[in-house]
């Protein structure tokens, strides 16, 4: 009959499209969330050379490492200990460093006369700029330079590194000069006194312009380098944005604390994405339901294929081609799958 009222919307049919559509963005959502955290995280990682495999304590060269960014913990190990030709020096450290000073006047003034005191100082100071320079002459340049020497090769867990990083090492310790080692030109002009070589007539009384030589070495330790791998050798990574590329620090010191700039990248990332995409699936299958009144086992999954895949290819455009590659290809195959089982579910419908 014509005045007949339309029967109210019936409890699936109000509840199953609306839960359905929430379920489905749910699912989306947590994989929109997750690859955004790991976009960040590459991004971030990008200025400091690329995303970085964490071999750890057991890191070795390997040939599938090539080219990537490494981090690489383990105690240094010195196959060419570094050698001071000059005063035949050597030590089975990394870094040999030589410190030289004179011992020289040096003016101090606090807004009343200038004082003048001698002391061991590692620069020359002109001291024709004194006040009074009568009576504190300096000699002038010193007649040896301090300077750094490094061993030929220093490895870590098998990898060797690049002079670069040799000279980010940090640390230190004395070295006690061997007398035994000087060259006869030297070993008659320098005495040891107190872990130094000096040329003081007196060694407890210097007098100006006598010269003090001593020795420290960055010690053998455990450190943590993040550098790229390059054959055999671990190399700062050229194409960094920060314009260093690696980082090297003393302990076992995870990526967190090396690069404290960084986001912290998704825990159980593709579990997460894999617990997207199911809720993704059952969103799908109640809108499924409720328009064809049966979850279609192919036409739901393909659904929810095409609207994660789609979404996540497009969020990684720019930053990885590789995964805009495999989300794409995820959303293709749901498409195709889509398209294919609603043209049969047609076909028999008109049967």
């Amino acid at each position: 009959m014509s005045g007949e009222r339309k029967a109210p919307p019936s409890f699936r049919e109000l509840v199953l499209p609306a839960l359905g559509a929430v379920i489905l963005l749910i699912g989306v959502g947590l994989t929109a969330v997750t690859e955004k955290g790991q976009i960040d995280y590459q991004t971030q990682m990008r200025r400091h050379g690329g995303d970085v495999l964490d071999l750890g304590t057991a890191g070795r060269p390997d040939r599938d490492e090539q080219g990537y960014m490494v981090r690489v913990v383990g105690d240094l190990q010195v196959v060419e200990s570094p050698l001071d030709q000059q005063f035949n020096q050597q030590t089975p450290q990394p870094v040999l460093i030589r410190h030289v000073q004179m011992f020289q006047w040096h003016e101090t003034q606090f807004g009343g006369p200038p004082a003048y005191e001698l002391d061991w100082e590692d620069k020359p100071i002109d001291s024709s700029h004194f006040v009074h320079p009568e009576g504190h002459t300096n000699p002038g340049a010193l007649p040896i330079q301090s300077q750094q020497f490094y061993a030929g090769a220093v490895r870590l867990n098998d990898f060797v590194l690049s002079t670069t990083l040799l000279h980010a090492l940090e640390g230190s310790q004395p070295v006690s000069p061997d007398l035994r080692n000087l060259p006869s030109n030297l070993a008659a002009s320098f005495s040891l006194y107190d872990g130094h070589l000096v040329t003081s007539a007196v060694p407890s009384n210097p007098q100006v312009g006598d010269i003090r030589v001593g020795w420290e070495a960055v010690p053998t330790q455990t450190v943590t380098v993040v550098a790229k791998v390059d054959g055999n050798r671990l190399i700062p990574a050229s194409d960094a944005q920060d314009g260093v590329g690696y980082a090297v620090q003393v302990g076992d010191v995870p990526i967190s604390d090396i690069f404290p700039d960084l986001p912290v990248p998704p825990e159980f990332r593709w579990l997460r994405d894999v617990i997207g995409l199911l809720l993704a699936v059952a969103g799908v299958g109640l809108l499924v339901r409720w328009h064809y009144e049966r979850i279609d086992p192919i036409l739901t999954p393909a659904i929810a294929m095409v609207v994660v895949g789609a979404v996540t290819s497009v969020m990684w455009l720019g930053n990885d081609s590789t995964l805009v590659g495999e989300w794409g290809g995820l959303a293709l195959v749901g498409a195709v799958l889509t398209a294919w089982r609603v043209k049969t579910l047609r076909s028999h419908s008109h049967l």
